[in-house]
């Protein structure tokens, strides 16, 4: 289904943060958010909802939203495992504990399980770098990772 407008909360979102900026392109970044958080994710057609909204070319808002890797560009799971890759988890061990999610998934980094209930995916920084290894799944932090936790995470999500 093509979103031919914004929700009237998410319209009153979008008219307040125009008062903080100097123009509505400047606005993009946050609308794009409002945008991913209302319809799910940043496809092509809610880019061009975007556009409109905004008074911007479609052309930019194309460019913005898929040059940050923060938007998702296809229809999400339903738990987004992040791991952190930087260098204060990779000496925790991080790339243990990927190859390990990648065989409890059966899915490699970067795919969705079948079922689309998990996306794997590697990240720059989670801002746990005294606790890592680390990894975020939707909203929720996981520190200090054991292959025990990830099982016990995994089997509570699988029940939910």
């Amino acid at each position: 289904m093509k979103p031919d407008k914004f929700n009237e909360a998410s319209e009153r979102e979008i008219e307040e943060l125009l008062t903080r900026y100097p123009t509505k392109q400047a606005a993009l970044l946050p609308v794009l958010h409002l945008a991913e958080r209302d319809f799910g994710w940043i496809s092509p057609d809610v880019m061009e909802l975007v556009a409109r909204r905004l008074e911007i070319s479609p052309a930019h808002v194309y460019g913005v939203a898929t040059f940050y890797t923060m938007y998702e560009k296809e229809p999400r799971a339903k738990y987004h495992v992040e791991v952190c890759q930087t260098l204060p988890c990779a000496i925790m061990g991080c790339g243990r504990l990927i190859e390990y999610l990648e065989k409890k998934l059966g899915i490699k980094t970067g795919e969705k399980t079948k079922d689309e209930r998990f996306k794997l995916t590697k990240v720059e920084c989670l801002a746990s770098c005294g606790t890592g290894p680390a990894m975020r799944i939707n909203e929720t932090y996981y520190e200090n990772l054991t292959d025990a936790e990830i099982d016990r995470i995994l089997e509570e999500l699988n029940k939910a």
